[in-house]
C-alpha cells in the first residue's frame, strides 16, 4: 500500500519562509543580551538627609532583587568628590556625582590633579544650591553672612565645592566662620543656634531640610545673583533657576543655581554591568520614584546629555536599543 505524499499549499510555504526570514533578521538586529552581572555592585551615594542616600539605597536594593548573584549595596558617603575617589580606587562600581565635580575630575582641576577615569551611565536630575537660615534670624541676604557661623558642607562633598565658590565670588569666604558638616548635623546645629546658616546642594525636597522645618521655621537666601558669575568662572554646567515656594512652604520662590547629577562609573567597568545598571534605572523607575520624586525626572532623551563625560559603552548600548 502506497502512501501519498501531501504537498503543502504554496501560500503556506511562503508564510513559513517569511517567518524564518523574519526570525533571522530579528536575530541579527537583536544580538544576545549581555550576561547578567555578578559580584559586587557597590553604589556610592551620599549622606543621610539627602536625595543621594535615598536614591542610591533604593537602586542597590533593586539591583540585588533583579540579580541575586550580585552583592549590590549602597555606600554612605559625604558626596561627589568622595564618590569619584571610591570609584577610581576600585572601592565602588558606581556613584552619584554632580556635573561640576565630574567636570573637574575628567579635566584634572582642583581636587583631581591628573584627572580621573570616569564615564557616565545617565543624567538623573538637578541639584539646587540651598542656603538655609532661621526664619526669625537676622540673615536676609548673602551680605548678612559676614561674621556668621556657616556650614559649607562636609569635606569631599559637592556642596562644599559649590558653596565655597559662591562665597568666594561674593567676596565673603574670608569673612565667615566656616564649618564643614553634612546636612543632618548642620540642620541640628541651626536648630540649636550653634550655626547661623548652612549650604546644601541637593534635590527637591531634601529630607534634612523638610525635617528641620517640622521644629524650626526656616527660609532660603536668594542666590540667583551668583549664577552668572559661576557660569563665567566655571562653565555652562550651572543654571540660574528658582526653588518653588511650594517645596518647603516658603512665602515666595527663591533664586538659586542648579547643577545636573550623573550616575558615573569607572571607564573600565565591564560592559554587562553598565548595561544592566542603566536598564535597571529605567525599568525600575516607578519603584525608585516611590522612594523619592526626583527619580521621575529620569528621561531617556535627556539622560544621554552627560557633558563633559562620555557615556560608558554598556550604557550607550542600552540607549541604542531604545531608538531602533
Amino acid at each position: 500500500m502506497s502512501v501519498a505524499r501531501v504537498r503543502a499549499p504554496r501560500w503556506r510555504t511562503a508564510v513559513v519562509l517569511a517567518a524564518v526570514l523574519t526570525t533571522i533578521v530579528t536575530a541579527c538586529a537583536n544580538p544576545a543580551l549581555p550576561a547578567a552581572p555578578r559580584g559586587p555592585i557597590r553604589i556610592a551615594s551620599g549622606s543621610a538627609g539627602g536625595v543621594y542616600a535615598l536614591y542610591g539605597g533604593a537602586l542597590a536594593h533593586l539591583v540585588r532583587q533583579r540579580f541575586p548573584e550580585t552583592a549590590a549595596e549602597p555606600i554612605t558617603t559625604v558626596g561627589s568628590v568622595e564618590n569619584i575617589e571610591l570609584i577610581t580606587a576600585g572601592k565602588a562600581e558606581a556613584g552619584f556625582v554632580l556635573a561640576d565635580i565630574a567636570s573637574d575630575a575628567v579635566t584634572g582641576r582642583e581636587a583631581f590633579p591628573g584627572g580621573r577615569p570616569i564615564v557616565a551611565l545617565a543624567r538623573l536630575y538637578d541639584n539646587y544650591v540651598q542656603l538655609v537660615v532661621r526664619a526669625n534670624g537676622p540673615i536676609r541676604t548673602m551680605a548678612d553672612l559676614a561674621g556668621r557661623r556657616v556650614s559649607i558642607g562636609a569635606k569631599g562633598s559637592g556642596t562644599a565645592v559649590v558653596s565655597e565658590r559662591v562665597l568666594r565670588l561674593a567676596g565673603l569666604y574670608d569673612d565667615v566662620v566656616l564649618a564643614h558638616e553634612e546636612i543632618s548635623p548642620s540642620a541640628r546645629a541651626l536648630e540649636l543656634g550653634e550655626l547661623d546658616a548652612f549650604f546644601w546642594s541637593g534635590g527637591l525636597p531634601s529630607e534634612g531640610i523638610t525635617g528641620l522645618r517640622a521644629s524650626t521655621p526656616v527660609r532660603l537666601i536668594d542666590l540667583g545673583q551668583t549664577a552668572g558669575m559661576l557660569t563665567r568662572q566655571y562653565g555652562e554646567l550651572y543654571t540660574e533657576t528658582t526653588v518653588p515656594a511650594s517645596v518647603y512652604g516658603l512665602a515666595d520662590e527663591v533664586g538659586t543655581v542648579s547643577v545636573p547629577n550623573y550616575l558615573v562609573v569607572h571607564r573600565d567597568l565591564p560592559e554587562p554591568a553598565a548595561y544592566w545598571l542603566t536598564r535597571t534605572l529605567f525599568e525600575e523607575q516607578p519603584r525608585l520614584a516611590d522612594v523619592h520624586g526626583e527619580a521621575r525626572r529620569l528621561d531617556a532623551g535627556s539622560a544621554i546629555m552627560t557633558y563633559p563625560l562620555d557615556l560608558h559603552p554598556g550604557a550607550a548600548r542600552w540607549y541604542r536599543r531604545q531608538h531602533r
